[in-house]
């Protein structure tokens, strides 16, 4: 579970490292400026603004919090488990039977735990960068306007560029000073009504 969030992290920090080293590694004559082309690099937007690496610390609280609070079944059933082996051959056979069902229901419940919080946490997550992203889009829409842009293309999309008509830059500063954080706790992943047929 914390694996996924710090995946998650990691992934957009590595989106950033390698847009920063596709820049570092760019040649000494760019080309010509392109009138009319911008690029813009989402993933540097939510590895390096404020509001994106505040998303990332706070994910990564939250995916603490919750190991914290599955860590005390993981040890439960382990030790019970052990007990459960170690005295396989003196419990006796109802016993044994009794206690074995009852540790494969708290594993079952357990799972059952770990896996509504991961989809908690998923969609914490998801939640997160669409407030980004609904504070970004106007902005977008603003520096396209501004810098006369007729196409505005993914930085992903593209290999090398001028770095004049790159404006994730320009989209993060405007970002940092409209979206200066994000509080957040961890969210319920909303019940989905069954299809009307």
């Amino acid at each position: 579970m914390k694996s996924f969030v710090i995946g998650a992290v990691a992934l957009a920090s590595l989106a950033a490292t390698a847009a920063n080293a596709q820049t570092a590694q760019a040649p000494a004559n760019p080309g010509p400026v392109i009138p009319g082309v911008c690029v813009f690099f989402n993933q540097q937007v939510l590895a390096q603004s404020a509001a994106g690496q505040a998303v990332q610390a706070r994910m990564q609280q939250l995916a603490t919090e919750v190991d914290g609070e599955l860590q005390p079944y993981a040890t439960t059933i382990q030790t019970e488990a052990q007990a459960l082996q170690a005295g396989a051959s003196t419990i006796p056979a109802a016993d044994l039977q009794s206690r074995r069902t009852a540790l494969q229901q708290r594993a079952q419940e357990a799972q059952q735990l770990e896996q509504t919080r991961t989809a908690e946490l998923r969609y914490t997550l998801a939640a997160q960068r669409e407030r980004i992203a609904q504070a970004l889009e106007p902005l977008l829409i603003t520096i396209y306007q501004e810098r006369g842009c007729g196409i505005m293309l993914d930085r992903e999309s593209v290999f090398m560029m001028n770095p004049a008509m790159d404006v994730t830059p320009l989209a993060i500063e405007r970002l940092n000073a409209a979206l200066p954080t994000l509080t957040f706790n961890r969210m319920p992943v909303p019940v989905q009504a069954p299809a009307a047929q």
